[in-house]
Order: C-alpha cells, then structure tokens, then sequence
C-alpha cells in the first residue's frame, strides 16, 4: 500500500498518523449517533417505567461498553483496522468471512439511513405520498442526494469523518436535548409520571438487551477508528464514555419522542414543536455521521477481500446502497437485525487472540495462517446460538458459544 494511504488500509496507523485525543472523541460520539437507536429507545418506553429504563441503560451500557472498550484499546494499541485484525486471527483467507459480514452489515445499514432521512422529508417538506409500495421520484432524488454526500465523506477518510463529526455532534446533542425540554415542559406530567402510563411490560434484562443489540453490530467496526487514537488508554476511554453519552442520548430521544408525541423520534418531536427546518438538519447530521462511518468501515471490509482500495470500495459501496437505499428500508431491518447477532462473535474471537498474543502483535512475530477453521466454526455456530436461543442475551450467548469453540481450538493446535 502506499505510503500515502492515509487511511493506512493494510497497515497499522503509525505515529504520524495518530489523531489529537478530542478529535477521536467526536468521531466515537458521532459514531453512536444512530438514529435506529430512536426506535429502540421507543420500545424501552413502551415497555418500562422510568427507573426500570435507567437501569437498562446501564445494564445494556456496561456490556457495550466492555465490548466496544476492549476493541477501542485493541484497535489503538496495535493501530489495526477490524479487517487486519481479522486477518492475523482468522487467517489471510479467513478473514473474508468477517470482512463480508461487516460490509454486508453496514452497507445495508447505510442505505436505510438514507432512506430514514428521504422518506421523512418526502413527506412532511414536499407533502409526497410515501408507501411501502410508492416512492415518487422526488423521494429518489433526496436518495441520491444524500446518498452522493455521505459516500463523498467516507471516500475522503478518518479526516473527513472528523470534520463531519465536530459539526454534527454537537448540533444534534444540544438541539435534540432543548427539543426534548421544550417537549417535556408542554406536557402535562413530569418525566416519571409520563414513563409510568400504559403497560409496562418490558423486564429490565430484556430491556438492556435491546440496548446491547441496538447497536452491538457496529460497534465491532471499533478498531477502524480508534487506531488512530494517541494510545491505548485514549481508545479505550473515548470508546466507553462516547458509547454511554451517545446511545444514552439516543435512547432518550426516541423515548421523550414516543411518551409526549407519540413519534418514532426527534424529527417528529421537533416538527410538532414548529422546528422544521431544524428538524431536517437534525435528521441529516444525525444519520450523516453514522452513515459515513458505516460506509467507511464497508469500504475496509471490501478492500480486504478484493484487494482494490478502500476509496474504490467506498464508491462501489455506496453506489450499491443509494440504489438499494428504499427497498432496504422497507425489506431488510429484520434481516439486518438478525445479522447483528453474527458480529458479536467476530469480535469476541478478535479480543481473546489478541490478548493470547498480545506480546506477537507487538513485535510482529505472529505465524502466518490461510485460515482458522475454529475461528470460522466460532462464528458460525456462534451467530446460530445468538438467533435462535430467545434465553439471556443474544449477543452474549453468541460470544460465549464463539469464545469457547476458538479456545478448544487453540489448545488442539498448540498441542
């Protein structure tokens, strides 16, 4: 690769690479700023009074947390993308089952972010008529709009991501938060007694894990962004308090949205406040700095299994999910749902090699392998076990299951 890649594809980030300690820390904030987010927090009102949604924030947060901080300080200590990772613990070969499955994730979840902001503005600033089975032309140029603007941050890299990150993220945390006060302050209960109506039906376990499974999937793409952070500890710091700042707001937001105006988020919130056109802004940056980040780590992924460059797999990424962008949102989430139970595993089998190894990484003496097939088989049976055991927490169940076929398989190939 060359020397000027600067989003070092397939190498580790050196020292002149490395990122000043607030900027990793918009990107992470940005990073978790995902309006899918909204929806779940929805779920976490319907089903839970108010303490009971605190204590899921915080159950569910402290799991992301250990998750997503052991890739951030992993990610910053070796300066290794998820993919080069991968690479060293599956295998050069191996590593294509996890860089398909990271891209396949988040190129999808890349065009139903664009089809979360086309479809909103469709209707509520152009008055369209927006169905499942109808999108006027109009919606499709807001698409390709968006779609063009997103793709042409992630093409330009990690500087891109942070000039986008310190515009959005603080736009969207003080203006989602004075709508969530002005909503508050126009209803007629106070935040416990409006937590507190209808059914309540929710447990907290359950509750957090929908926290941990909002967004559990990308927050195994950690490593391709903390790499560039100063040193270890700062990966791991901006991880873990970003992670519970951002999806903490997140929830929130869906959650004021869904008990005082019976939206699915702030957008809606805002438009019933009178704030359009800041609700359109809000929307856009919102989705905007996960989008790029969700892109920028498909384009890593495709780049390495077909060896072209990460801007060439940007471009192609983002082609595919602009076009695919409405169909994906009225088709896929499930699916992608489903799929965000296969990444667990891939990142379990990252940390535990890692850590087992972690004197080779540093030097740079860890053997070449094609593939390893109980890494394979760990997230195979792992991503089986996250979808169809309903018991405890989904990803966890997958991590446990792909932790201990890759740790049996470790013991058989040193012996």
């Amino acid at each position: 690769m060359k020397k000027n890649d600067v989003d070092y594809t397939d190498r580790a980030v050196d020292r002149a690479g490395r990122k000043s300690n607030l900027s990793m820390f918009m990107v992470m904030l940005g990073f978790t700023f995902f309006s899918a987010s909204m929806w779940v927090g929805q779920q976490l009102a319907a089903g839970l009074d108010w303490w009971g949604f605190l204590w899921a924030l915080i159950l569910g947060g402290l799991i992301l947390a250990a998750y997503t901080g052991s890739l951030g300080f992993i990610g910053a200590e070796s300066g290794l993308s998820l993919d080069m990772l991968a690479r060293r613990s599956f295998g050069s070969k191996g590593s294509y089952l996890p860089s398909a499955m990271i891209s396949f994730t988040q190129i999808g979840w890349f065009g139903v972010g664009l089809a979360m902001f086309a479809i909103p503005v469709a209707k509520e600033l152009m008055g369209l008529d927006v169905t499942p089975d109808h999108m006027p032309w109009q919606g499709y140029i807001l698409v390709a709009i968006a779609g063009i603007l997103m793709t042409a941050s992630a093409y330009f890299g990690i500087k891109s991501l942070t000039i986008i990150s310190y515009i959005a993220v603080p736009a969207v945390a003080i203006l989602g938060t004075l709508a969530m006060i002005l909503a508050v302050r126009r209803g007629d209960m106070g935040l416990v007694e409006q937590f507190a109506q209808g059914t309540k039906d929710l447990g907290v376990i359950a509750g957090a894990g929908l926290v941990v499974g909002s967004f559990v999937s990308g927050g195994t793409a950690t490593p391709n962004f903390t790499r560039f952070a100063k040193n270890a500890k700062v990966g791991l710091w901006t991880t873990v308090v970003a992670f519970f700042i951002g999806n903490s707001l997140m929830f929130l937001f869906g959650a004021v949205s869904s008990i005082y105006a019976g939206g699915n988020d702030i957008f809606e919130v805002m438009l019933n406040l009178n704030l359009f056109y800041l609700a359109v802004l809000v929307l856009g940056l919102n989705i905007w700095t996960t989008n790029d980040n969700a892109l920028y780590t498909g384009g890593l992924g495709l780049s390495n299994i077909f060896g072209l460059s990460k801007k060439t797999m940007v471009i192609i990424s983002g082609i595919i999910g602009t076009v695919a962008a409405v169909w994906l949102y009225w088709n896929f989430c499930d699916w992608l749902n489903v799929l965000n139970c296969t990444l667990p595993p891939v990142g379990i089998i990252l940390i535990l090699h890692y850590f087992m190894n972690r004197k080779a990484y540093a030097e740079g003496t860890l053997k070449d392998k094609k593939v390893d097939w109980f890494a394979i088989a760990g997230v195979v049976i792992g991503a089986v076990v996250a979808n169809l055991v309903k018991w405890g927490f989904p990803a966890i169940n997958g991590m446990a299951v792909a932790a201990v076929c890759f740790l049996i398989g470790q013991k058989i190939q040193k012996n």
